[in-house]
């Protein structure tokens, strides 16, 4: 076990960061500025593109990327995705500046093309960035810096959108005669800060020996390609661009399904794959990446709807959504930290998971009860409380799992846990985004028919640019009502995932002194459990 001091873990520790905020940045910075980017752009057909383009890459690079860390080390394959973040957010910044390209086409296919390229990256950096993490600290002390990772998550997750939208608005400026739009500074943040990291990784972080043996493959990685692909285009597409049994939408659920299954058949054969089959044999693996998966689908469920809820039933202005959004944040980040540094000090874990999860239910639970008269302050208390459940679960599920498993593995088992957080995330907005549309389609026809989701527009939505839509009473009534009740169908989401997380086992924490040992983990008070022990 190679042995690192303590100012080589700082400085790591510090680009490591800056790595993960550029990330989790990225994820919420753009939302702000794509009316204006869709308007410029001319790409209104194409405007949820900008976003699936991204997702779609960085979802599927995610296990790619942890196995190379694994094979060739954490250092090259995170120097590897900066410099393709870095170019793609240089790229995505200069979309449209040139007019049509060849190959690429106007300004916004090329906008889709370059942050398909920025995901290809940004899939190296939070996976790596966790399991460099565990490269330098015991699961022990993970738990600490796990905390903090999170906290930096939640604040990215404020800012965001906040930075977004000031960039937007205030940051046009003139250069060489030459006007740069606001809007393109968004991705151009994104350079500074890259270079920064790229610096401090490049000179200052110590090389990580790889402890896995083997060879890339390629099979494999394409099966997860064609496995992820069209799984995640189907639930981008259902029930928005075609009805959910529509030829299209079961084509691709069909593709998908046959991709899983020529996977399973040869990941069977194959020498080193890339998400090896055994891993799920292991009990921890296999519930905590269920439990992060329900987990991230039931957050969902919410944060993804609250602003609507902000904006169309309350009559918040666009731009101050973000900073009505703070207390959930707020109490995401005080528990995370908290949790963190009661992990390292009791290295207990499952007792905080559970916790998380029942105050979790309680603050969904809270929202779902709300209304269109529901005050500002009395919808800040319930997202504290949501935020206060959420906050243990940004980390402990993957400490959970990287305890469990050989630090040869740590890799795989990272970027495993990312990548069914984020398939979470996404079945949670596909699913929940239905539910909702049908609620307000249902609650519109029974007093207009006639009238859907897509005739809002006419009715004053989106009609006054950043300011509060100017929709009818009863109007605000119908969305608030669907809205609470995709909050409540979340509640059942959080009990299947509060039994799971019931299911998890307590493995011992393995402190510095374990850290080179091969020895399985005991469970408090069961008996040993190897990491590659059958369920």
């Amino acid at each position: 076990m190679v042995e690192f001091t303590e100012a080589e873990r700082r400085v790591t520790l510090a680009g490591v960061a800056i790595v993960f905020l550029l990330s989790a940045l990225d994820q919420t910075i753009v939302s702000t500025a794509m009316p204006r980017i869709i308007s410029e752009l001319n790409g209104l057909a194409l405007y949820s593109w900008v976003t699936t383009a991204y997702l779609l890459s960085s979802t599927v690079m995610v296990p790619i990327w942890g196995k190379l860390g694994d094979l060739f080390g954490r250092k090259p394959v995170l120097l590897a995705g900066i410099i393709i973040f870095l170019a793609g957010s240089w790229l995505s910044g200069l979309s449209g500046e040139f007019g049509a390209l060849p190959l690429v086409g106007g300004g916004m296919t090329q906008l889709i093309v370059f942050r398909a390229i920025q995901g290809i990256g940004g899939g190296a950096l939070f996976t790596t960035a966790f399991a460099i993490i565990g490269d330098l600290f015991p699961p022990r002390e993970r738990g600490r810096i796990g905390g903090m990772f999170g906290a930096v998550f939640g604040l990215s997750s404020t800012i965001g959108p906040l930075i977004g939208g000031y960039f937007t608005d205030h940051g046009t400026v003139q250069i060489l005669g030459h006007t740069v739009a606001g809007w393109r500074w968004v991705f151009y943040l994104n350079l500074p800060l890259s270079i920064l990291s790229l610096f401090m990784i490049l000179v200052k972080m110590p090389k990580m020996s790889h402890h896995a043996r083997g060879k890339i493959d390629f099979i494999g990685a394409g099966l997860i390609i064609a496995t992820v692909v069209p799984f995640l285009l189907a639930l981008t597409f259902g029930g928005r661009t075609y009805p959910w049994g529509s030829p299209t939408e079961l084509l691709l659920f069909g593709g998908s399904a046959l991709g899983l299954l020529l996977y399973v058949i040869a990941e069977r054969f194959a020498s080193d794959p890339i998400l090896p089959l055994d891993l799920f044999q292991n009990r921890v693996f296999s519930t905590a990446n269920l439990a992060g998966f329900l987990i991230s689908m039931s957050f969902m469920s919410t944060v993804a709807f609250l602003p609507l809820f902000m904006q169309l039933g309350q009559g918040i202005k666009a731009t101050a959504s973000g900073l009505s959004i703070l207390p959930l944040m707020a109490g995401l980040m005080g528990s995370s930290i908290f949790a963190g540094r009661l992990v390292t000090k009791t290295g207990a874990y499952k007792s905080l998971m559970i916790g998380g999860v029942v105050v979790t239910f309680a603050g969904i639970f809270l929202l779902s009860r709300m209304h269109a008269e529901t005050g500002r302050l009395d919808l800040a208390w319930r997202m504290l409380v949501l935020g206060i459940g959420l906050g243990p679960g940004q980390s402990l599920f993957s400490l959970a799992v990287q305890n469990a498993m050989p630090i040869e593995r740590l890799g795989v088992v990272t970027s495993s846990s990312q990548f069914f957080r984020q398939i979470g995330s996404t079945i949670g907005v596909a699913v929940f985004g239905t539910v909702l549309t049908a609620h307000l389609n249902a609650g519109l026809g029974k007093i207009m028919p006639g009238i859907d989701v897509g005739k809002l527009q006419g009715m004053g939505v989106g009609a006054n640019g950043g300011a509060a839509p100017a929709l009818p009473h009863f109007i605000k009534v119908i969305i608030s009502d669907a809205i609470t009740s995709v909050f409540a169908l979340g509640l059942y989401v959080v009990v299947i995932a509060f039994f799971v997380v019931l299911l998890i086992p307590q493995v011992k924490m393995r402190d510095r002194s374990m850290m080179g040992a091969q020895a399985s983990p005991k469970e408090d008070g069961e008996t040993v459990i190897p990491a590659e022990a059958h369920l």
